[in-house]
């Protein structure tokens, strides 16, 4: 059962979102509780998967950016045994680095970060193209990036 979130909890999760590197020390002030109470709440968030961990967000310069294809894919069919074998199959896949379950005409809209096109055309035809299930690949390719790991207001 997943944690319920009160106040406090949810302004733990909020603040270090904006900064995941913010001491026990800073953190408690900011919610209002000592340092003891404050690190008790964020191991219980952590335990129980609601800060599932931490991470540093890099931004590399202009010519070592990765080549960014966004993916939609439509499988044969939407049972749950095709939905759940293609799951597990992109979870294989490195070079996906987010995959969402849509609505509308596709059922999987992927985010792939490969070196180049010819890098992504190889995961194209060997990897995406040989899913269990998959009916059919549309691939767009970003131009530049816009906005990158905005966090939520």
């Amino acid at each position: 059962m997943p944690l319920r979130l009160d106040p406090v909890d949810d302004r733990i999760v909020r603040l270090l979102r904006k900064d995941g590197r913010m001491s026990n020390a800073r953190l408690a002030e900011a919610v209002g509780l000592s340092q003891s109470a404050c690190l008790r709440r964020l191991r219980l968030l952590e335990k129980s998967g609601v800060i599932r961990g931490y991470t540093a967000l890099i931004d590399l310069p202009a010519d070592e950016e990765p080549t960014v294809v966004i993916v939609q894919i439509t499988l044969e069919r939407q049972t749950e045994e095709v939905l759940n074998r293609f799951e597990m199959a992109v979870r294989r896949c490195p070079e996906v680095r987010e995959c969402y379950l849509m609505t509308g005409l596709s059922d999987y809209l992927l985010r792939v970060e490969t070196e180049d096109a010819a890098a992504y055309e190889r995961v194209h035809k060997e990897v995406l193209s040989r899913m269990p299930g998959v009916a059919r690949i549309q691939s767009s390719f970003a131009i530049r990036t816009v906005i990158r790991n905005r966090q939520p207001v």
